[in-house]
């Protein structure tokens, strides 16, 4: 343990100029304009897995698709194989200027290394690589990569990748570095995330624009008709109110008052929505979340009554619930309650089905004892995810027979997403670690069939 400790302290510098340098790249796969950066992106990080012994190729899933990196190196014969996953795509910074340094300039402040990818999810790459590294030719297991190009704007194309070279990828234990931990000093192992659902929901209520003067008080503008319809979606407490949604319960977990307010960002007044604890509404019950709208801006707005609006209407589905489910509940509840016989519509944008992981078992043993031992002592935390990862869900139904661990480098005030995404990095370094650790423990085994469910 020492020795490896050690070893992985000695790499550490350079592992963060390595994952320095993958933050740099501008990946934003949601940005077309940015297509090269996506590629360049997947040509440095199959580099940097060729450099520890890799054969790391870029695939895709036809011509035109995001590009993605798997490959394999070999470990002892018999070994578990271990597929290691991250994703070298990251979101839209949007406005550089709340930012305190640029978004694409990774800068250190303290203990943490700012810029977009940092944390989410070139954080993950650089785990993964900085295990190998550790490990040298002293390999304990079979390890095969996928380091996915697009899982910021959906997975979209997964189900094929999974298809062409899924007996590539195919393996006894699966670990997905894109999750976080419970605290700065707290390791977490995820057993739970939400789903998702987002459909864009017009209403009409005019053929064409009209002067709010001449029939303003008998004609119903668009606006109105929409902010009404969205009020029912919630009731008084700010529970979601539409009917058929599943609940489930969460782990008994104290999330105190003052995390709550600091890691939020709740303005000081802000009172809290929604009925059970505070980790129930964030982890195990649905959400509804309207995230955009279409309608004039306040500047330049004439006196009209609009003829059509639109929103987009998210919502995060509870463990044991399906999309399919919330899909028809939400169009039930919103045909039900549109005012004043407006014209609906709803359009299905996506959807992502939530995840339940078995937390029972050697190889959820070995991953407790590992991140324990990494974090000097400190005993790992089962917790949920209130966000989303749906393409966990394909590879349990792909790798039906593999254990699928859910580990991060994220804290809660990473800020994932948003301005000012930063990695802690004494939390980086032992994450590495535990990864090294899980990987020997692993292949302790006497055979892979021990690890398998």
């Amino acid at each position: 343990m020492s020795e490896l400790k050690n070893r992985v302290h000695d790499l550490l510098p350079g592992l963060i100029d390595d994952l320095e340098a993958l933050v740099r790249i501008q990946s934003v796969s949601a940005d077309p304009a940015r297509r090269g950066h996506v590629e360049e992106s997947a040509r440095k990080t199959a580099q940097l897995l060729a450099a520890v012994g890799v054969g790391a190729e870029i695939v895709r899933a036809h011509d035109g698709a995001p590009p993605a990196v798997i490959g394999e190196r070999a470990g002892p014969a018999g070994a578990p194989v271990v597929l290691l996953y991250a994703h070298h795509d990251v979101q839209p910074e949007n406005d550089p200027a709340d930012w305190d340094s640029p978004p694409f300039e990774p800068t250190r402040r303290g203990q943490r290394l700012y810029g977009r990818g940092a944390a989410d999810d070139k954080a993950g790459i650089a785990v993964h690589v900085g295990t190998l590294r550790a490990l040298g030719d002293d390999l304990p297991v079979t390890v095969r990569f996928f380091i996915e190009g697009e899982e910021e704007v959906s997975s979209e194309t997964l189900p094929d990748l999974l298809r062409l070279y899924g007996d590539r990828l195919a393996a006894d234990v699966i670990v997905i570095a894109d999750a976080g931990n419970w605290d700065i000093g707290v390791p977490s192992l995820t057993t739970s995330l939400r789903g998702l659902i987002r459909v864009d929901v017009e209403v009409r209520t005019l053929t064409h624009a009209v002067h709010s003067g001449m029939w303003g008080g008998l004609v119903p503008d668009a606006i109105m008709a929409l902010t009404r319809l969205l009020s029912t979606l919630w009731t008084e407490d700010g529970s979601p109110a539409v009917d058929g949604l599943a609940c489930a319960t969460a782990a008994d977990v104290d999330y105190p008052e003052e995390r709550l307010r600091a890691e939020s960002g709740a303005a000081p007044g802000t009172s809290w929505i929604g009925a059970g604890s505070a980790v129930e509404r964030l982890w195990t019950r649905p959400a509804i979340t309207v995230t955009g709208l279409d309608a004039p801006r306040v500047a330049g707005a004439s006196n009209t009554l609009v003829p059509v609006a639109r929103a987009r209407v998210t919502i995060r589905l509870a463990p044991g619930d399906t999309s399919a489910n919330a899909v028809t509940r939400l169009q039930e509840h919103l045909a039900k309650h549109v005012p004043w016989g407006a014209e609906l519509t709803t359009t299905v944008v996506d959807a992502g089905e939530p995840t339940v992981l078995p937390a029972a078992g050697p190889v959820y043993a070995a991953a407790r004892s590992a991140l324990a031992e990494a974090w000097d002592g400190v005993a790992p935390v089962d917790m949920g995810c209130g966000g989303s990862i749906p393409f966990i869900a394909e590879f349990q139904e792909t790798f039906a027979g593999a254990s699928v661990l859910v580990t991060g480098v994220e804290d809660p005030d990473t800020r994932a997403h948003g301005p000012n995404e930063g990695l802690y990095l004494p939390d980086f370094e032992r994450a590495v670690l535990a990864e090294a650790l899980l990987l020997r423990r692993l292949g302790d085994a006497s055979s892979a069939e021990e690890f398998r469910r």
